[in-house]
């Protein structure tokens, strides 16, 4: 069992940045040593269905966005402290949602699909105002 907690959200204004970070732990490290796991980042607005905005392989070798956010958002690990970050830049109003960072024991290269991560989450609110 993996426990995930994001943190680093907040309420800003349109242009600014914020970095986001997910910690894991769990009750025994081979559990939940993220070298094991494909990470992800997914979002969720009010009213909407929770998507996809970024993924990383287990080494961090391969990155994924989704289109909105390419260019402004990077995704990275560290596999030492078993945390993952999400920074994020120019962020719009239409960036306003809860954000979840995600575990993949089965798709250790990353994935874009909700449904091929194990572990989730409680959600960290960035809300951006224009």
């Amino acid at each position: 069992q993996v426990q995930l907690v994001e943190s680093g959200g907040g309420l800003v204004q349109a242009g600014d940045s914020l970095r986001l970070s997910c910690a894991a732990s769990g009750r025994t490290r081979i559990n939940y040593d993220m070298v094991n796991y494909g990470m992800g980042w997914f979002r969720q607005a009010p009213g909407k269905e929770r998507d996809f905005v970024a993924a990383i392989s287990w080494s961090g070798g391969s990155t994924y966005y989704a289109g909105s956010v390419k260019g402004r958002f990077t995704i990275s690990r560290d596999n030492a402290k078993n945390t993952l970050y999400l920074q994020m830049n120019s962020l719009k109003p239409e960036d306003t949602a809860v954000y979840y960072c995600a575990a993949s024991l089965r798709r250790r290269i990353g994935s874009t699909e909700s449904s091929e991560y194990d572990y989730w989450g409680q959600g960290t609110q960035v809300t951006v105002f224009s």
